[in-house]
């Protein structure tokens, strides 16, 4: 951490103090992620801050969400946990077609939560540094209108954007039907200059090679150009129990 670094979190501890909340417990990197994602705008980031801290304990009061307050979600199959990338980033992948847009926005809340945080602790090593990010890959080949789930999008990207700043380090969209764009497009109004930076619609074969590069073929699946097999997110196997180490997502 540089000596602006370092002044920054000194200066966003009293600003989090200051706003009748604390930051005891969460180190410098952690604190740095809320900083990048307001400009190191202090008074900015602590306001994201206390307003993350506020949310976590009323929508996850127990540190985490159990498999069984989203099984509905879980058993459509849909999302996969790979391993790590070439760079040791959480790869996750989404088979889009196989999501069925459900009629209780707080139970998808709920699943986006439940994915965000397993998919983040897959990535630590013994204990969370605070600077995890995940890679995402959603495969949309064979989506039809019956899967468009536009506010389901919005609302992960959000939840990305607003509880889970600088978390996701690439986005990659595979297999975009046409009718797909115009979806797209209004989607891309609700995001982050950020966020929308971060995303790549993976349209022909150099950036196919691109994607093998940057995810790597161990943790790739093979329909994709890699080498690993599909592996569903409720079979993933972390290093701990999901409950105890989604407890120590910040």
């Amino acid at each position: 951490m540089n000596q602006k670094e370092e002044l920054a979190v000194a200066q966003l501890r009293r600003a989090v103090h200051k706003q009748g909340s604390t930051t005891e417990g969460f180190g410098e990197i952690t604190l740095i992620r809320f900083l990048v994602a307001r400009s190191f705008d202090i008074d900015k980031a602590a306001k994201m801050f206390v307003q993350w801290r506020n949310w976590r304990a009323s929508f996850v009061p127990l540190g985490y969400i159990p498999d069984s307050e989203v099984t509905a979600e879980l058993q459509q199959n849909k999302i996969f946990l790979q391993g790590l990338s070439a760079r040791g980033n959480p790869v996750v992948a989404v088979k889009v077609h196989r999501h069925v847009p459900g009629k209780d926005p707080l139970q998808f809340k709920k699943f986006v939560v439940h994915l965000l945080d397993k998919v983040i602790a897959s990535g630590f090593r013994d204990k969370e540094v605070g600077n995890e990010k995940l890679v995402a890959v959603l495969d949309l080949q064979k989506l039809a209108y019956k899967n468009i789930d536009i506010r389901g999008l919005i609302t992960g990207f959000q939840f990305l954007q607003d509880y889970y700043p600088e978390r996701l380090s690439k986005c990659y969209l595979l297999n975009m039907p046409g009718f797909f764009v115009r979806v797209w497009r209004l989607v891309s109004r609700f995001l982050e200059k950020a966020t929308l930076e971060k995303i790549v619609i993976v349209s022909n074969e150099e950036e196919r090679r691109a994607l093998i590069r940057e995810v790597g073929a161990d943790a790739l699946p093979e329909e994709y150009g890699g080498r690993a097999k599909f592996t569903l997110l409720q079979d993933f196997q972390l290093d701990k129990p999901s409950e105890e180490k989604s407890l120590l997502i910040t």
